[in-house]
């Protein structure tokens, strides 16, 4: 494993957890950019790794965004890198060959919020708070944030929460479905820990991985039928695997399956 600045990983029973590390807000520079890149490609290649976690350092934020600081000076060569950058770093975690969460323990604004949506499942400190302000530095969310968000929430409230700047609660962005779940302060790293181990313990690794593949690539198509091909062709790949056997099998023998990724 690569040498990091800026974030930490560590690994518990198979899961990566990977903590955003630039105190004290967590915001991401270009260097963390980097370094999340370098580390998806390395935790996507090891073997012992089934799931991965996103979380912040401390208490107060999981990212307040993008550091701003690194923004300034920016002209049109260096600022088409900068997002070109992100937005690929965040559609590789958006693919990423295994399931994601993000355990986010405090703000998430801007490119933290971005980073947080671009994981598969978000679950969320009841003391947290989420926004994309960036039209108030006169920019917008150019890390995927006008696509993801309008994806997860819709047009309308994508539109309002990018116009206004304003941030929401963890219990509005329950309600309009920008995360999945909330939990105590505290507890949102062992709710992640506690998802990802049911993850394990009951899904085929394949088929995990051809639901996520089949699900991202049926949303870019532009009609149901297109999208049924899609899930056809993801389906069609698991029917001879061992595990799809080990799993009627396991079933038909009311006994918990043991899982290959064969």
């Amino acid at each position: 494993m690569s040498e990091y600045n800026f974030i930490k990983i560590r690994k518990e029973e198979g899961v990566a957890i990977l903590t955003l590390s630039n105190p004290p807000v967590n915001a991401i520079n270009p260097q963390m950019i980097d370094e999340l890149d370098r580390a998806l490609d390395e935790l996507a290649k090891d073997e012992e790794v089934k799931a991965l976690i996103i979380t912040g350092e401390g208490t107060y934020a999981f990212s307040a965004g993008a550091d701003v600081k690194a923004l300034q000076g920016l002209d049109k060569e260096s600022a088409s890198a900068l997002i070109k950058k992100g937005q690929s770093v965040f559609t590789k975690l958006e693919k990423f060959p295994k399931p994601t969460i993000a355990a986010i323990n405090g703000l998430a604004l801007g490119g933290g919020n971005e980073l947080a949506m671009a994981c598969d499942i978000r679950i969320s400190s009841d003391r947290a708070r989420f926004g994309n302000p960036e039209v108030q530095l006169g920019l917008i969310p150019a890390w995927g944030g006008t696509q993801r968000l309008a994806r997860l929430v819709g047009k309308g409230r994508a539109l309002e929460l990018i116009y206004t700047g304003r941030y929401i609660s963890a219990q509005e962005a329950l309600r309009i479905g920008l995360v999945n779940r909330v939990v105590p302060d505290g507890e949102e790293l062992r709710a992640a820990m506690d998802l990802a181990r049911m993850i394990m313990a009951k899904s085929a690794p394949l088929a995990v991985q051809a639901a996520k593949k089949a699900v991202l690539e049926g949303l870019e198509k532009g009609s149901i039928e297109e999208a049924l091909k899609v899930e056809y062709k993801y389906m069609m790949e698991l029917v001879e695997t061992e595990d799809l056997r080990e799993g009627i099998t396991a079933f038909l023998e009311k006994r918990p399956p043991q899982f290959k990724g064969k």
